[in-house]
């Protein structure tokens, strides 16, 4: 393990449909790197916040 390589980490963010994806996939081959996808909602799961969030069941 005394070889291991410290690689840059990008993190892309901005609001939906702003051409992250697109980016990122820019990003990765211009690095060889790849690319790691979260959403908001997987990132603040079990938290009550309203992304995504259904309506409660009257």
């Amino acid at each position: 393990m005394g070889n291991l390589e410290l690689r840059p980490v990008v993190i892309v963010s901005g609001p939906t449909a702003c051409g992250k994806s697109e980016l990122a996939c820019e990003i990765a081959a211009a690095l060889q790197g790849e690319v790691i996808n979260l959403d908001s909602v997987q990132i603040y799961s079990g938290l009550n916040i309203g992304s995504a969030k259904p309506e409660p069941q009257v």
